[in-house]
């Protein structure tokens, strides 16, 4: 039996699985392509602070309670990129779309665009309440990015030890609300878990 975590084998194991039948094989991506670097995109911002969630707006995704948190946490100098289309996108475009302090870009096919936008990230958030293993976030950890993820999944795995911030997917308005204005405030905070982030993909998910 193939799984990509081991919170996957410990569930399967209880469900009476023996654990020499069970072979853990995290999804991967290509860090070499992954990297950090600089970014164009970020240019475009006049040195803002740039807080990125790339994927799908769907509902399950928690965006709506992004969109929250950062709004009300009224961060001047900092911008929220969201990246992607979905169910959700025009409900949540038609509330938040006059929002200076929000950009929405759209499906973005090219994967050079995207590694541009990810290596220009201050910090990537994944709010999810339903996830596997999320590429993108992995994708933003091999760019350097420091990074917010909820504990579902096996994301909180991802980021377990300080490779990243994990929060209450119960809780994701009053934790990323928190965190954003503590990332916010210190550089060398987010310069730390940007080396975490990228020397825990490297390592186990490349």
């Amino acid at each position: 039996v193939i799984i990509f975590s081991e919170l996957q084998k410990s569930l399967l194991e209880k469900l009476g699985v023996p654990g020499n039948k069970i072979k853990v094989i995290p999804n991967g991506i290509d860090t070499d392509k992954f990297t950090p670097g600089n970014s164009e995109f970020k240019k475009k911002f006049n040195g803002k602070q740039i807080y990125t969630y790339l994927g799908r707006i769907n509902p399950e995704k928690g965006i709506d309670d992004m969109l929250k948190a950062f709004t009300r946490s009224n961060l001047e100098n900092a911008q929220l990129v969201i990246v992607g289309g979905g169910s959700q996108e025009k409900v949540l475009k038609a509330i938040y779309g006059e929002e200076p302090n929000v950009t929405w870009t759209g499906v973005i096919k090219d994967e050079d665009k995207r590694i541009d936008i990810l290596r220009g990230t201050d910090a990537f958030i994944l709010p999810s309440q339903i996830e596997g293993l999320s590429l993108s976030l992995l994708e933003a950890m091999a760019c350097g990015a420091p990074t917010v993820a909820t504990d579902v999944g096996s994301d909180g795995e991802v980021l377990s030890d300080g490779a990243g911030i994990i929060i209450d997917p119960m809780k994701v308005k009053s934790h990323l609300g928190y965190t954003l204005k503590l990332l916010y405030d210190h550089s060398d905070f987010r310069k730390l878990l940007s080396l975490k982030a990228r020397e825990r993909v490297v390592e186990k998910y490349s």
